[in-house]
């Protein structure tokens, strides 16, 4: 095959339904990381749900955990389809009541809200990556839809941690330069 024929076979193959096209390399690792990243943070949100005595976190972290399954349901389905293994499953977590948990062995509920703070902000940062490398039109969609909602997720904790007093801001420059006037 000369080399203008395998560039018509690229094409052809790059040109039809975006479900035929075989993922390239990038795209199957970085679904394959955020799906195994993804089920770890299933695991540590069940877990987290334990340790919290808010309410207005509590039912954060399990409308998270539910938006996460369903994603989780999603990639596996691509990674399936594509003839790719799955990362393993962490197991479900069992319920605890936060009083069974010793006092110095908690994490606290400001703890937590910045650790999943922390996570939200990395799996924007993942979604972005998985978009800006795809080539198939489908999973670029599909982690585009991810990225929305982990952003919606960000603004509702965002409230969650000013409404409870829980945010640190960095250090605040009140001091503003004047600027010249020409």
């Amino acid at each position: 095959m000369n080399i203008f024929q395998l560039g018509r076979t690229i094409m052809g193959i790059l040109s039809d339904n975006p479900q035929n096209e075989p993922m390239h390399y990038g795209e199957v690792f970085g679904v394959w990381s955020y799906l195994s990243g993804t089920k770890g943070y299933i695991a540590g949100y069940q877990t987290f749900i334990n340790h919290t005595g808010d309410t207005d976190l509590k039912k954060f972290l399990e409308d998270t955990i539910r938006t996460m399954k369903q994603e989780v349901e999603q990639v596996e389905n691509l990674l399936k389809v594509n003839g790719i293994g799955l990362p393993p499953s962490p197991p479900e977590r069992p319920s605890a009541t936060l009083e069974s948990i010793p006092v110095g062995a908690r994490f606290n509920d400001p703890e937590i809200a910045a650790s999943v703070t922390k996570d939200i902000a990395a799996g924007l940062v993942a979604c972005s990556q998985v978009m800006g490398q795809s080539i198939r039109e489908d999973i670029g969609m599909m982690f585009g839809q991810f990225h929305t909602t982990k952003a919606q997720y960000g603004v509702r904790l965002l409230r969650i941690n000013k409404e409870k007093g829980w945010l640190i801001p960095p250090p605040l420059n009140m001091q503003m330069p004047e600027l010249a006037h020409a």
